[in-house]
């Protein structure tokens, strides 16, 4: 039989690192189908309304700040190369660079949430927030209002996915900084990059579908 303390991450009711790391990442593939599951309905939500309302969209979205959306898609961009080389610097055996790069990797997170609080602050100042509040100047502000509701809805959720991210790769640090991980293991690292290139990922779309389409439209 296998011995259960070759390494000091190997769980009980394994038989191999190996067969842990399966167990592992075909878990979080699995949340991440959910996930897109998830995103998917509201995409789809998005679209249809999108459709149905289509000069309203597209008018209310110019009073979205595209220099902002670029700014953050480059921000998301980069993290996923710092997060891909932590992962790197594991399997390289490199304690410190893992640790450096998933700082870096937190750091980019981190500033891409304090653009969104920069932008929704302005939706609060121009009450384009839905509710009682709302003002819009255009033509039909009830369908405009629901344009912001999904904005703030779809970017609000992937904005907590961020936080949720950022939280993850806080609590990866500490072992990160012990030696924890390295070649032989670093799964945590790796499922946690995968959650992170799948919400890199949702920005992606979102980006395109919230701030640019129809934008040239006069």
């Amino acid at each position: 039989m296998p011995s259960h303390a070759a390494h000091v991450a190997l769980q009980h009711h394994f038989d191999d690192l190996d067969q842990q790391k399966e167990a592992s990442t075909f878990g979080m593939w699995v949340f991440l189908v959910t996930e897109i599951l998830f995103f998917g309905g509201l995409f789809t939500t998005y679209v249809i309304y999108r459709q149905r309302f289509h000069g309203v969209f597209v008018e209310a979205s110019r009073h979205l700040d595209v220099k902002w959306g670029g700014i953050n898609t480059a921000v998301l961009i980069t993290s996923s190369l710092t997060m891909a080389l932590a992962i790197w610097s594991a399997q390289v055996n490199r304690r410190k660079l893992i640790v450096v790069f998933l700082l870096l990797t937190m750091v980019l997170g981190s500033v891409f949430l304090g653009i969104k609080v920069v932008e929704y602050g302005d939706k609060f100042t121009h009450h384009l927030v839905p509710g009682v509040n709302f003002q819009y100047a255009g033509e039909h502000p009830e369908q405009a209002e629901m344009f912001f509701s999904l904005y703030f809805c779809m970017t609000g959720l992937h904005a907590l996915h961020m936080v949720i991210g950022v939280t993850l790769l806080g609590v990866l640090i500490y072992p990160s900084w012990k030696g924890r991980y390295s070649a032989a293991w670093h799964n945590p690292l790796e499922c946690s990059g995968l959650y992170w290139h799948f919400v890199d990922i949702v920005w992606i779309f979102l980006f395109p579908l919230l701030y640019l389409i129809g934008r040239h439209v006069s």
